[in-house]
């Protein structure tokens, strides 16, 4: 097995992001630092991740998490500041799936299933993501226009959306936008472009699990028919 599948398949990341890590002169074999993800983990091999011994996992969870807002969405933090592993007191080592930026709220996954991370962070896969969005004024014609088409976002990039819902009451809209791409903060970078005011960002909803009344702040692990639904889409 590769060394990168070894780490996902561990719980420590995805395969992507394990390829990163290894080259960051975070994994030793037997005693020595491992840069290359495609080294071959043979049986007697004893891998080793920030000092810890890893081992394949046997369980495989997947938790949901309701992340309050100024809470960064990481394992551990340099800067001290609080993570959503602070929330998480569970025997089982996950990491989170994906980002949600520290002023986003919501439906946060966390999992040791590397390759279940791979499948729903992975840009192809077009993974849908509902947010409820509340800004200052109205989307008119044009921005709805501008939304389904693409709009630029700067550093190259454009973000694209489509609009379920889009309700205006006293100055104020509620609306319910889907990702299917997620780029780096994307909902707050489509509406600065349109002149936009963000007031309230929260994630509902990720491939086919809703957060439902789970409580902020708060935790559950999806059953597997949940798990199985992720996958569906």
């Amino acid at each position: 097995m590769r060394l990168n599948k070894f780490l996902a398949q561990s719980g420590v990341a995805s395969r992507r992001k394990s390829d990163e890590l290894i080259k960051m002169a975070t994994t030793e074999v037997n005693g020595k630092v491992c840069m290359d993800p495609a080294y071959k983990v043979g049986p007697n091999d004893k891998v080793l991740f920030d000092g810890k011994k890893l081992s394949l996992i046997k369980e495989k969870i997947v938790l949901m998490f309701n992340k309050p807002a100024n809470i960064i969405t990481t394992v551990k933090d340099n800067e001290g500041r609080k993570t959503v592993m602070d929330y998480i007191h569970n025997k089982v080592r996950v990491s989170p799936v994906g980002r949600l930026d520290k002023d986003t709220k919501g439906l946060l996954l966390l999992t040791n299933d590397g390759d279940l991370h791979q499948y729903l962070t992975h840009p192809k896969n077009e993974v849908p993501k509902d947010y409820e969005v509340i800004i200052e004024g109205k989307l008119d014609a044009k921005d709805l226009k501008k939304l389904s088409r693409g709009i630029y976002i700067g550093y190259k990039e454009y973000g694209k959306a489509k609009i379920l819902n889009n309700n205006c009451h006293k100055g104020r809209s509620t609306i319910i936008i889907r990702l299917r791409q997620g780029k780096k903060r994307e909902i707050r970078r489509i509406f600065f472009r349109l002149g936009k005011k963000l007031l309230h960002l929260k994630r509902i909803k990720y491939s086919n699990i809703t957060l439902g009344d789970l409580k902020e702040g708060e935790y559950r692990q999806l059953t597997k028919n949940e798990i199985n639904k992720l996958y569906d889409i």
